[in-house]
């Protein structure tokens, strides 16, 4: 895990460090999961070609407590110093929290633990092509399902990627990361986004 964090903070922080913070208060996450895409139901999940998550995860803690699903610690890495989270327990899309850093442009990092249903990662992989239209399974995490997808198309090159990592066949928590400018065409955001995500299933599972 220490790997990753040094990985993470070459992806994140090192090239943030010639840029200024932009004005304005970012939204929880520019990225929160449909809510048209299928019914409250844990029918047939996982579907048809989604992964099948075999060690369900407790998350029930983060979904009243979102922002500890980074440490103190690990936010200064990935951002540097002086960064105050954001909740928002009663988000329309579930539980999250936002850090951004208040030194460069636009480098944050935002969790939501979802509630639009209880479809978990099927809800995504059933969106590919339609509302997702960007839409890429990554390298699981650890055994856990891990899938880029935003519903305005690739991000990539803005600096912008957002994952679901399945916690169970019918939870999911969404991680939006965002790079800093001088990062863009740089850095791989899904990368950084699935560093990200190992980072916060540890701590998922450390809080058991």
């Amino acid at each position: 895990m220490r790997r990753t964090l040094i990985l993470l903070s070459a992806s994140l922080l090192t090239l943030t460090a010639c840029t200024t913070k932009n004005d304005g208060t970012p939204s929880p996450s520019g990225h929160t999961p449909s809510q048209s895409i299928s019914p409250d139901s844990t029918d047939n999940v996982p579907g048809p070609g989604v992964p099948k998550v075999e060690k369900p995860i407790d998350i029930a803690h983060f979904k009243q407590t979102p922002c500890d699903a980074l440490t103190a610690p690990e936010v200064t890495e990935l951002l540097g110093s002086g960064v105050t989270p954001k909740p928002e327990v009663a988000g329309t899309a579930g539980p999250q929290c936002r850090w951004d850093s208040p030194r460069v442009s636009q480098a944050g990092v935002g969790v939501i633990f979802t509630s639009v249903d209880k479809r978990g990662i099927t809800r995504v992989y059933e969106a590919q092509g339609k509302e997702y239209p960007f839409f890429k399974p990554l390298p699981p995490v650890d055994g856990y399902p891990i899938v880029a997808y935003d519903a305005s198309g690739d991000q990539t090159s803005h600096g912008n990627c957002t994952v679901a990592l399945g916690t169970s066949n019918e939870q999911t928590v969404d991680i939006d990361v965002t790079l800093s400018e001088e990062n863009v065409g740089k850095k791989d955001p899904c990368a950084a986004a699935h560093d990200v995500a190992a980072q916060i299933l540890n701590n998922l599972r450390k809080a058991k």
